[in-house]
């Protein structure tokens, strides 16, 4: 069975029970870019907006009730998931949103017809651009539908940034004891904790969850009312006051319409600004999972990693540090996306940028894969660490980090000259400390505690 719709350049067939219509018919037919479908963060946003400006409208120009409550649940349905695989588009597309914003409000509009117990098509009822779209654009719906999605993307990988801060925290707590050789340069240097090492990573995530919360604020400020260009055309002044209300209020987000429309709809720096904090947080996750890798390496072995799959399809026993690597990988996508949004950006003309799509599929698939990627490494990896303690040890009594705190006690050229004699000598720094600088084995674990390596200074 099928349906026959029609727009400005034509008629064309659809199954009957479609929910999509001709314009998301059409997009499909020219936009077989990306192979995959809109972000379902942004179809979940685009329901709420719907709805919000669905409702301002209905205060402005009422439906007949059963009408508006058919609406309203299509809207709902749409936010919850439910109408997911019926929003088909390319997540690339020409024509800054249009198509995604045309199959919205196609679906909406034809399950809100099922609901009322009419067949999808049947227009002359309720029609997809007269009242799915009312008072609406493209330019002012799909950023506002973006920054929705943003900012519930940015919350869940802040809740998951929370909670690998912690199990950082935790392991600090757990092996604050354990003293290690500490390096820069990948050489010997002096010596540190176990503790400290993880105080560190969990020092840096607590950055990145304050720099994702500074850029909430920004995602905050909407163009919605603002229709094509940011000058409310087509829509009641009313109608645009009260649209970002209700939005606020629908989704318990402090959303304020922008003071100047006109620049909130052609501007698209704001994205540019969230995404250099997701490439922050990346940077981060980048070089704690390098960290992670080279400790538990066969050449340090300072730190065991939870056993994960097997790491070889022809070396019997052999284990990689695959989560690392792969939330590696996650962040390294994140960094890319990060000048692909720049440039897509800056790529604006006059009142309008064309490149959302791309834009809006980059941030959402950077929050996306960095949220995830920061879960399994707080719940495959940090949670599961073991250290090995005697590794640790045994790295000490032979470092030239250990000569480094010897020389807090008797000068940098003694302690030089007694790691020379070491080496030469085949004897540990604590045999030669005692034997020609008197120092006891007691005073010479003193210099190896962990609260002289950790205490600020030398006294």
């Amino acid at each position: 069975m099928t349906r026959t719709e029609t727009d400005s350049l034509g008629s064309h067939e659809l199954p009957a029970d479609a929910l999509h219509g001709i314009h998301t018919l059409r997009a499909c037919e020219n936009f077989p870019l990306a192979q995959r479908r809109v972000q379902a963060a942004l179809i979940h946003a685009y329901g709420s907006v719907k709805e919000a400006c669905l409702q301002a409208a209905h205060e402005q120009q009422p439906w007949p009730a059963s009408v508006w409550e058919a609406l309203r649940a299509a809207c709902r349905e749409m936010q919850q998931g439910q109408l997911d695989t019926h929003v088909i588009v390319d997540a690339l597309q020409g024509g800054a949103g249009t198509s995604t914003n045309l199959n919205v409000c196609e679906v909406i509009t034809n399950r809100a017809l099922v609901l009322l117990g009419h067949s999808p098509g049947t227009y002359d009822i309720l029609d997809p651009l007269e009242d799915g779209n009312r008072f609406q654009s493209t330019n002012d719906t799909y950023p506002t539908a973006l920054r929705l999605a943003a900012i519930r993307e940015l919350q869940a990988l802040a809740e998951a940034l929370t909670k690998l801060q912690k199990s950082c925290e935790q392991t600090e707590q757990t092996w604050a004891h354990t003293v290690k050789v500490g390096r820069t340069q990948l050489q010997d240097a002096v010596l540190t904790t176990m503790g400290r090492t993880f105080s560190a990573f969990a020092e840096a995530f607590a950055r990145d969850r304050w720099r994702l919360y500074k850029c909430e604020e920004r995602l905050r400020v909407v163009n919605l009312g603002g229709t094509a260009i940011g000058s409310g055309l087509g829509a009641p002044r009313t109608y645009i006051f009260r649209a970002t209300e209700i939005l606020r209020s629908l989704t318990g987000i402090g959303f304020a319409r922008a003071e100047n429309l006109t620049d909130a709809t052609q501007n698209a720096d704001v994205f540019v600004e969230v995404s250099g904090m997701l490439k922050a947080c990346a940077t981060n996750l980048c070089k704690i999972c390098t960290d992670l890798r080279l400790l538990s390496s066969a050449s340090f072995g300072e730190l065991t990693l939870p056993a994960r799959q097997a790491g070889s399809s022809i070396m019997p026993g052999k284990i990689n540090p695959v989560i690392p690597e792969a939330v590696t990988q996650a962040a390294l996508r994140a960094q890319a996306n990060d000048q692909l949004i720049a440039t897509a950006a800056s790529m604006g003309n006059l009142e309008l940028n064309a490149f959302l799509p791309v834009l809006a599929d980059a941030l959402l698939e950077s929050t996306g894969l960095l949220t995830q990627g920061t879960r399994i490494l707080e719940s495959h990896c940090i949670a599961g660490i073991q250290v090995n303690e005697n590794i640790c040890q045994q790295q000490i009594e032979s470092s030239t980090a250990t000569a480094t705190a010897l020389a807090s006690r008797i000068g940098y050229h003694a302690a030089n000259a007694l790691l020379q004699q070491a080496r030469s000598r085949n004897k540990t720094l604590r045999e030669l400390a005692q034997s020609i600088h008197g120092i006891s084995s007691e005073a010479f674990d003193e210099l190896l505690s962990p609260e002289t390596v950790t205490r600020l200074g030398d006294r």
